[in-house]
């Protein structure tokens, strides 16, 4: 059969992955977004179901404000033992209570996770390692990559941090990872930074405590100076899939053109690995990650995620593609089975602070969102509507407001510290429909009073919504959002329905 990659599109970065029987589960980061660490579930591999999310109580975790697209929940590692899942994970903050890294487990990954339990070890990129004599380790990544034995049910250490490798050369060695196969034990850690230089290197030790000796052919996965549609290839893990075949997951990017720019975040790819008994896995095409795969060692056929999808807000809760900036603040929203109700609070969409936003990743080059709102604006400043953001300083949006005791509709883009309505059009109605068109060239926004009466409203670059432009390890969400601009609104801002098409 054949694939595509990505097999799981839009930003979902730092893949890590499990296998239980019959079944694959993988998480990847979810930096300030809310809630945290994605799962997601697959039989075959290729296909894969977001089934919820690690962090899913304010209680449990508190984000970081104030630095878009570079705090949060940072490449989280999955792992079985015993009955239970466990994913470790950082959380990058300058709270000391919250931040750090730490260990949710459960016995259903469908559902709720424990509460974090904190781990004393520098850095980021944590894994866990469970060894055939009942003994576990963790694997980190600070100024090279450490180990030190640990509980993983209390987080308490036993062993001193012992530093095991520093990689080959290149910058950031990181996201380690550590599998036991035929005797020895295979150290895998990405370096480059997760930029267009990125690699997979390893080393290997009969002994888990080292020496590490490298593969004297690293890396042993790197696109870089390939001319290949994906980039930036890394940051990967390693599964055998209950047939002796052995699967990665890592990411990648997909650049919109040259110069190299993208405006959908690091994905999940999927490769080949051929490991023979005694010596070192090669991966995907001598070492390279491929567009298309075409594999004997699958069956299945993938599902090629076109057409429509509905989301009528019909629910007491909201389906797991939506997220919110930062924790949620239950005053801000709601959801009462007819629509999404957001209250506008002070913040505008050009804060990094709590807001009464809610978005879904853009997952496709091309695709149209659309949405219906009712905004009765009482007062100057009040707006509602939907954004195409990367975050509060990289954003364009079409919204109904007020501006001096006049309704009307904006086409508005915010491009670093440049911010201009760009057009302003009379519009007295309290309810509108707002289609916005993606495209690998431009984000184009249309109004109407329904889907059948649309008129072009405006029109913005891809280019300028894009990591290389304002981002740095997130990827542009559709939002829905309502807001004051300086005063809390008077009456909440009604989306009846939102639509993703394909």
């Amino acid at each position: 059969m054949k694939y595509k990659n990505p097999v799981i599109s839009g930003f979902h970065p730092d893949p890590s992955i499990c296998r239980v029987g019959e079944d694959f589960y993988l998480v990847n980061s979810t930096f300030e977004y809310f809630p945290g660490i994605a799962v997601f579930h697959s039989k075959d591999l290729v296909n894969w179901t977001q089934i919820g999310h690690c962090i899913t109580r304010d209680k449990q975790m508190k984000l970081s404000k104030g630095q878009p697209n570079c705090t949060g929940l940072f490449a989280p590692t999955i792992r079985y033992a015993d009955g239970i899942f466990y994913v470790i994970c950082t959380n990058v903050s300058d709270d000391n209570t919250y931040g750090g890294n730490f260990i949710v487990w459960t016995e259903n990954p469908r559902g709720e996770w424990s509460q974090p339990i904190y781990i004393d070890t520098p850095g980021i990129d944590p894994s866990l390692f469970f060894d055939e004599d009942g003994k576990v380790y963790y694997t980190g990544s600070h100024q090279g990559i450490y180990l030190c034995q640990l509980d993983p049910k209390t987080g308490e250490l036993f062993s001193e941090k012992q530093y095991i490798w520093e990689g080959t050369g290149g910058c950031c060695p990181e996201g380690p990872h550590i599998y036991k196969k035929d005797g020895w034990y295979y150290l895998l850690i990405s370096e480059g930074g997760t930029e267009y230089c990125h690699m997979i290197t390893m080393a290997r030790s009969k002994s888990i405590t080292g020496p590490y000796e490298a593969y004297d052919k690293n890396p042993v996965l790197t696109n870089r100076s390939l001319d290949t549609p994906i980039k930036a290839v890394g940051h990967a893990d390693i599964v055998e899939d209950g047939a002796g075949n052995w699967w990665a997951v890592c990411l990648g990017i997909r650049p919109l053109g040259y110069p190299f720019r993208h405006n959908l975040g690091r994905e999940t790819m999927l490769l080949p690995v051929i490991w023979e008994e005694g010596q070192w896995p090669k991966f995907g095409k001598d070492g390279t990650l491929e567009a298309e795969v075409e594999t004997d060692c699958l069956e299945c056929v993938q599902i090629e995620k076109k057409g429509l999808y509905v989301d009528e807000f019909s629910s007491q809760e909201l389906d797991n593609s939506w997220n919110f900036i930062y924790n949620p603040v239950s005053e801000l929203w709601e959801v009462n089975g007819d629509g999404l109700v957001l209250y506008g609070n002070e913040t505008s969409l050009s804060e990094a602070d709590s807001i009464a936003w809610i978005g879904r990743r853009q997952e496709h080059y091309d695709c149209i969102a659309r949405t219906q709102v009712t905004f009765d604006r009482k007062q100057d400043g009040e707006e509602a509507g939907i954004t195409i953001y990367m975050n509060n300083r990289h954003h364009y949006e079409a919204a109904l407001t007020r501006i001096d005791d006049q309704g009307y509709i904006i086409f508005r883009r915010q491009i670093g510290s440049l911010w201009k309505i760009e057009r302003q059009i009379p519009y007295e109605k309290d309810q509108v429909v707002f289609e916005l068109h993606c495209s690998k060239e431009s984000y184009t926004f249309w109004y109407g009073v329904s889907k059948e009466e649309l008129k072009f409203l405006g029109k913005g670059e891809t280019d300028y919504l894009t990591t290389e432009v304002g981002g740095r390890f997130t990827g542009n969400y559709i939002g829905l959002y309502a807001t004051g601009n300086g005063a809390k609104c008077k009456e909440g801002a009604k989306f009846k329905w939102f639509e993703y098409q394909v």
